[in-house]
């Protein structure tokens, strides 16, 4: 039976990359970015608070999904669907997206007067930081794209290489809890280990790693639903403590930081997980229709924030109020727009990487 609550808790965290996104431009801290307004507390506490756990759970996600797919497609069929899924949509991305965020990123922070034509010779030939905050090649949001495509391949291959080692026997998954809870132990080096810009590949890789192999497991499951509420308020806790100690204390003991962050990451996991059968576990025409518009949502939106939030710098400037939330409303409008027409044009939804309805 498909788990629905998987796909609206995918969603969810698709429609939130629009304030989130947009947030990047108000950051009490020194990070490049886009476009920049300046520091503002209030409105940095959205990414400090979802920021640890959002990706996590969508790595975690892609797991559980790998699995049941695999029980109705061959190893060839999942990679061909990858390929169509990731790797089109991230080439696609690359070429056609994300050059134009750093175009604009350029002639905010740089002053550059070139055309976006000209400008695709410096978004392929200056690598910098990645940013793309200088006009140099970015990822830009694609970076989940491409770390989705590489994991998919490296667990494919774990998942070979256990079978040969265990056989044609059929492994006891059944797990204590206890160990389930403990699973978040490890976060804090995890993170630290093949990270680049701030995003790990260990990290993501345990997250997926522990999705296929541990949350697909029933009793798991249903022991995370029974805590779920539990395992949601130590997270929200956690969260709150970390945006008030980074962002309004502007404490910057890395030792307490990490600590804080990796339990509110762990805990924010298990609990969203927890109440999602309950909570989230819809199947109606509009969940069906926001799973289904999700894809293109999420390759268009952050074009569209970087855009609004740079034609509107100089309209409302200094009004902190407009110059977030002004863009935000306008790029949600613009990105579901964009993203219905690519669903209603069959070359352009492949593009993305959408499934076409017949």
């Amino acid at each position: 039976m498909r788990k629905h609550y998987i796909d609206n808790l995918r969603w969810s965290i698709i429609l939130l990359l629009i304030p989130f996104h947009a947030a990047q431009a108000f950051k009490s801290w020194t990070e490049p970015n886009y476009i920049e307004f300046g520091p503002n507390k209030m409105i940095s506490s959205i990414i400090v608070f979802f920021g640890p756990f959002v990706m996590q759970l969508l790595f975690l996600f892609a797991g559980m999904s790998m699995r049941y797919a695999l029980k109705k497609r061959s190893y060839a069929a999942f990679v061909v669907e990858r390929i169509k899924r990731l790797l089109v949509p991230l080439v696609f991305g690359l070429l056609v997206l994300v050059p134009p965020m750093t175009y604009m990123a350029d002639r905010f922070h740089n002053g550059y007067s070139g055309s976006l034509i000209e400008h695709y010779g410096k978004f392929f030939t200056v690598f910098t930081d990645m940013s793309g905050a200088d006009g140099g090649f970015s990822f830009g949001q694609f970076w989940f794209l491409l770390y989705l495509f590489i994991l998919s391949f490296v667990l494919l291959g774990v998942i070979v290489l256990l079978k040969k080692i265990r056989s044609t026997t059929s492994p006891n998954r059944e797990i204590p809890f206890c160990v389930v809870i403990i699973l978040g132990l490890p976060l804090p080096i995890f993170s630290e280990l093949l990270s680049v810009g701030g995003t790990s590949f260990v990290e993501f890789f345990y997250f997926r790693l522990i999705g296929y192999y541990v949350f697909t497991i029933e009793t798991v499951l249903e022991k995370v639903k029974k805590y779920g509420i539990i395992f949601l308020i130590i997270g929200i806790v956690a969260c709150g403590a970390n945006v008030y100690l980074f962002v309004f204390a502007d404490m910057s003991i890395p030792v307490i930081y990490s600590l804080i962050t990796n339990i509110g990451k762990w805990f924010m996991v298990l609990g969203l997980i927890g109440i999602g059968e309950t909570f989230f576990n819809q199947n109606n025409k509009v969940t069906r229709y926001l799973t289904h518009i999700s894809y293109p949502f999420f390759s268009f939106h952050f074009l569209f924030v970087v855009l609004f939030q740079s034609v509107f710098a100089n309209v409302f400037q200094g009004n902190t109020v407009l110059l977030y939330a002004v863009p935000v409303v306008l790029s949600y409008a613009a990105t579901i727009i964009c993203s219905q027409i690519a669903l209603a044009v069959p070359a352009l939804g492949f593009f993305l990487g959408c499934t076409i309805r017949r």
